[in-house]
């Protein structure tokens, strides 16, 4: 299941309503008397340990003088081009494929790669020593 709190889409609103509240020189207790909350409240909104539903976020933004489509249009443009960059990335190396997988897909054999053994590990990850014969 996609963990939507901790993404880096959650990360840009988060900072896209900090960010709002500070263009209007407004301290936390500030924003939190305009919407009849504590500090508090506002410190956790910002740092995601609450989320606003959306009822709560129109009244976040109107508190901030902002438009609510206004400010979901310019946060759609900003995770859209999160998802661009990171549609560009460079992938990954893959690993090697076996040789009947190579084969299968018309790789001749003489050019077919082996693919690496995996290593030796424990099931808690380390390396599992070799044993000593007397």
């Amino acid at each position: 299941m996609f963990k939507s709190l901790h993404s880096r889409h959650n990360k840009i609103y988060l900072d896209k309503l900090r960010k709002l509240r500070e263009s209007r020189q407004l301290r936390q207790a500030d924003l939190g008397k305009l919407l009849g909350r504590s500090q508090g409240w506002v410190s956790y909104v910002e740092c995601g340990e609450t989320t606003l539903d959306i009822i709560e976020l129109r009244q976040w933004l109107d508190a901030l003088g902002c438009k609510f489509m206004l400010f979901v249009k310019e946060l759609d443009a900003e995770l859209r081009e999160l998802e661009k960059l990171r549609l560009r990335a460079k992938p990954r190396n893959r690993r090697p494929r076996g040789v009947l997988t190579q084969l299968l897909q018309g790789v001749p054999l003489d050019k077919a790669v082996p693919a690496p053994a995996p290593s030796r590990t424990a099931a808690n990850g380390r390396a599992t020593k070799s044993r000593i014969q007397r």
